[in-house]
């Protein structure tokens, strides 16, 4: 299991990703800092939130997965994945211009974004 992001270090890492030029080290910090607080908001196994290349969750009371592709994968870029857990998105607009990829009938994290406010 990885190390809890401190709550201070998360949100500075978000705040520093969302400014123009960030670094690639505080952008990682932020997309891994949002998707543990997803997971702590929406505690489960039936859904991966996959945000390459800096990380993945899983997260959502549901039928978990072991091996294998999960049956409920949600797939976005950075700038989405960001903009969606800090609530600059909506989860319908990301999803109906095509910059999140999801499959399966649990593949939506609505409910529970935004994750942090800055």
């Amino acid at each position: 299991m990885a190390k809890r992001i401190p709550d201070l270090d998360g949100v500075a890492a978000v705040r520093a990703a969302l400014e123009r030029g960030a670094e690639r080290a505080q952008t990682a910090l932020a997309v891994r800092y949002t998707l543990q607080c997803l997971a702590e908001r929406a505690p489960g196994k039936s859904v991966e939130v996959r945000v390459p290349p800096f990380g993945a969750v899983q997260a959502v009371e549901g039928p978990g997965h072991t091996r294998g592709t999960p049956p409920n994968v949600i797939e976005t870029d950075v700038a989405t994945w960001l903009a969606l857990a800090t609530g600059a998105e909506a989860w319908a607009d990301a999803v109906g211009r095509g910059a999140v990829r999801a499959s399966g009938v649990r593949a939506d994290v609505s409910p529970w974004l935004p994750v942090v406010r800055t």
